[in-house]
């Protein structure tokens, strides 16, 4: 069970390599929010307003605002903004601990790739027990 889960947050990363080039120098100057102090590491949360929800990637500087159904998403270019109202994909993502949708609005965003990747999980809880059990598993693999 914890093999597959694994494997499925490997595939998960793996697909979200995929990104598209859009220009995020149509930001303006309100959605400049709280920017990180530094550079988050693989491992860390990174804030929701710093992602594009659509290409599941941390971007580093504060996205478009997206509202939608009361909650708001983030973009990175026009045609994100478009996406986002139109396609559930662009605002649902599994979890990889517990393996249900979840809100990329109400998401715990962790940075997973060196690229930029980024995994949504309901909780931080389920974070930290993914890790944990990623961690449980290797130090079994490596006993063998």
């Amino acid at each position: 069970m914890i093999l597959s889960k694994l494997k499925y947050i490997a595939i998960a990363i793996m697909t979200s390599v995929v990104f598209i080039a859009c220009n995020s120098d149509t930001n303006s100057s309100e959605d400049a929010e709280v920017t990180a102090s530094r550079t988050p590491q693989v491992g860390d949360q990174v804030p929701n307003n710093l992602v594009c929800m659509v290409n599941n990637a941390y971007m580093g500087v504060p996205q478009l605002e997206v509202p939608y159904g009361g909650k708001t998403y983030y973009g990175c270019c026009e045609m994100c903004q478009e996406r986002i109202p139109n396609e559930k994909e662009a605002r649902i993502a599994v979890d990889p601990y517990s393996l249900k949708d979840v809100d990329k609005a109400d998401a715990y965003i962790v940075l997973v790739g060196d690229q930029g990747q980024v995994a949504y999980f309901e909780s931080e809880k389920n974070y930290k027990e993914l890790i944990a059990k990623s961690n449980l598993a290797q130090e079994r693999n490596q006993r063998k």
